[in-house]
């Protein structure tokens, strides 16, 4: 991670984060129905965001500890899924769509967005 003056600040907001997402693939009680597909959207816009998030936190050097741990993060969820026996069901074309999100979200950190959390960790001061 970078060297941040805040940084219980962004360790706090990304453990809010990841728990959100966790919470979110899991629970059974708000289940809305979505029209057919859009569900890979949320998957591929959640695990985009993710990845743009973590990308801003932690140098080049590190995308691919960050792409590992996002596609171990989608693939214990959708086990999880599966053995939960409640509602959820694995599919692995949410995983498809949690890797691709995945797959823009560093595309995009490389090319422009990588970073950011330096410039506004200075704004806050």
């Amino acid at each position: 991670m970078f060297e941040l003056r805040y940084r219980w600040l962004w360790v706090t907001a990304s453990v809010v984060l990841v728990l959100g997402v966790i919470w979110g693939s899991l629970q059974t009680g708000l289940d809305f129905p979505a029209p057919a597909g859009f569900d890979k959207v949320e998957h591929f816009c959640t695990y985009l965001i993710l990845a743009l998030w973590f990308t801003g936190l932690f140098p080049r050097g590190r995308y691919w500890a960050v792409v590992g741990v996002l596609l171990l993060l989608g693939l214990s969820v959708e086990i999880s899924q599966y053995l939960m026996h409640a509602g959820r069901m694995a599919d692995p074309y949410d995983m498809a769509a949690n890797t691709a999100g995945v797959a823009l979200g560093i595309a995009m950190a490389l090319i422009a967005t990588g970073g950011w959390s330096l410039k506004v960790d200075a704004w806050l001061r």
